[in-house]
């Protein structure tokens, strides 16, 4: 684990501010997995970010513990529109990051942003931070505030 250095990891840093530290590893932080083996927490700790398409096309943004699957006509229905996984250049025009390095922080207002209420009972959790190894440690309540999302039930059980 280093400090972050990669210019989407950086940029990441310079949205978070001070209270928050940005780092890299040597492996991949790319999957829930590969993830929680880099940091050495549990898989439900990491809060994988997940972006869908609404059938009108509006992006959503769902955080989402790395152990769970989100359940897609869940989120269809709290946002009364149905949703698909889009490609991976909506996902980047949307939020500007890549797959698999899509950090909860930094996206446009105009994105609809959910929050697995599983991410509430776990603490730390951590992030993606704009690379596909890159990673920053915070709270639920944290997430909470700084994504402006809501927690909701979007897992699969």
């Amino acid at each position: 684990m280093k400090p972050a250095s990669a210019p989407a990891a950086l940029r990441v840093q310079e949205l978070l501010g001070p209270d928050y530290a940005v780092v890299e590893f040597d492996a991949s932080t790319r999957t829930s997995a590969e993830a929680a083996a880099a940091i050495g927490c549990e898989v439900a700790q990491i809060a994988k970010s997940l972006v869908f398409r609404t059938i009108s096309g509006r992006p959503v943004l769902v955080v989402c513990s790395g152990s769970n699957r989100v359940d897609e006509k869940k989120v269809g229905a709290l946002l009364s529109e149905k949703i698909s996984r889009p490609d991976a250049d909506f996902v980047r025009e949307k939020t500007g990051y890549a797959i698999g390095g899509v950090a909860p922080i930094g996206h446009s207002t105009r994105m609809q942003i959910l929050l697995d209420e599983d991410l509430k009972r776990l603490d730390p959790i951590w992030a993606a931070a704009g690379t596909s190894n890159a990673v920053f440690r915070l709270s639920a309540a944290a997430l909470e505030k700084i994504t402006g999302g809501r927690f909701v039930d979007v897992a699969k059980r």
